[in-house]
């Protein structure tokens, strides 16, 4: 018998949950149920494990799930589903409008999915690798500029004798200033804002697991130490969020994050309080911003690292300084 100083070593019962009920708890589709636990494992893996990224991850768990219910619709079983099958969903999906952009994403997100079955011996073969995506080139991104009078316009319309008002102000300044992008200005901390000796530094984490630091010129400065002493949040723990979520129309903030959706919102009701153009987003400043410094001259690979691009296309397609069409070429043609 074990004395009372003695610790104990006997065996305390750990309660296990059963496979199915784990998978119906993170809400698994019924195919990939009824196709085994093999099934079950990898589609944990996919849609929880594979990808870091949170917006990636939803926009393919979407992708997979509506491609899953179209076939649980037709009778379709997992390992039963053939390349024809797929080829007959994307078609669908072309001729209900979407975009070859949207298609494309679509069907990779469900080839990944499948590539993750078949490494896990839930299926044989990959139904969607053989099936070819639309044909898509882009030159010029989509993203709607916002001209820089109109941004310029939109920082000055903001009332800032509110706390809430200063807060917006900030973050939008970020946007315009530094390129950066919406999620990346709501995970910022109070850490992340600092003085180097010289100047002060924004550091930012960026998707694909990326950390750059931007120095913050002399006006975003004074707008962000402003929002933070009228927030009182000077003294408070560094690794706070810096930006906080307002608590509903009463001009008070919570000790909570900003959401990267409450970003774009509330840029929506600034564009509309200042007259502006509604199609813009937080994105836009980005497509400005890169094209005023290369107007500007500044090289493409400062604006490529400011931008936070691993590739140069990729800043080229923010830029609209070129293939424009202007009045001057169509009036120019013959008939």
């Amino acid at each position: 018998m074990l004395s009372s100083s003695e610790p104990s070593t006997a065996l305390v019962p750990v309660s296990i949950t059963p496979p199915e009920q784990r998978s119906a708890a993170i809400a698994l589709p019924d195919i990939v149920r009824r196709a085994g636990q093999a099934a079950v494992f990898a589609a944990e893996e996919f849609f929880y494990g594979a990808i870091r990224n949170e917006y990636t991850r939803t926009a393919y768990r979407r992708a997979v799930d509506r491609f899953l219910a179209w076939c649980d619709e037709r009778g379709l079983e997992l390992p039963r589903i053939e390349p024809g099958d797929v080829s007959q969903y994307f078609e669908g999906l072309r001729k209900k409008g979407l975009s070859a952009a949207t298609c494309n994403q679509h069907l990779a997100a469900v080839r990944h999915f499948f590539d993750g079955m078949v490494m896990r011996h839930a299926i044989i073969l990959n139904p969607a690798l053989s099936v070819r995506g639309e044909r898509y080139e882009v030159i010029e991104g989509k993203t709607p500029e916002i001209t820089v009078q109109h941004a310029r316009t939109l920082l000055a319309s903001i009332n800032t004798a509110t706390v809430v008002g200063l807060r917006d102000r900030a973050i939008l300044a970020i946007l315009a200033y530094t390129s950066s992008r919406a999620g990346a200005a709501a995970k910022l901390r109070l850490c992340d804002f600092y003085d180097v000796g010289d100047q002060w530094m924004l550091r930012f984490e960026e998707k694909g697991g990326k950390s750059r630091e931007i120095p913050a010129r002399h006006d975003l400065q004074q707008m962000i130490a402003a929002y933070i002493d009228a927030a009182s949040l000077s003294q408070g723990p560094k690794d706070a969020p810096l930006f906080r979520a307002a608590i509903g129309k009463t001009g008070k903030l919570a000790g909570t994050a900003i959401h990267v959706n409450d970003i774009c919102r509330m840029m929506k009701r600034r564009l509309k309080n200042a007259s502006l153009p509604a199609r813009l987003s937080p994105h836009s400043f980005r497509v400005t911003t890169i094209t005023d410094l290369l107007e500007q001259g500044v090289p493409l690979d400062d604006v490529q690292y400011l931008a936070g691009h691993a590739d140069p296309r990729t800043t080229r397609l923010y830029a609209r300084r070129k293939n424009k069409v202007t009045r001057n070429i169509v009036e120019r043609i013959s008939i």
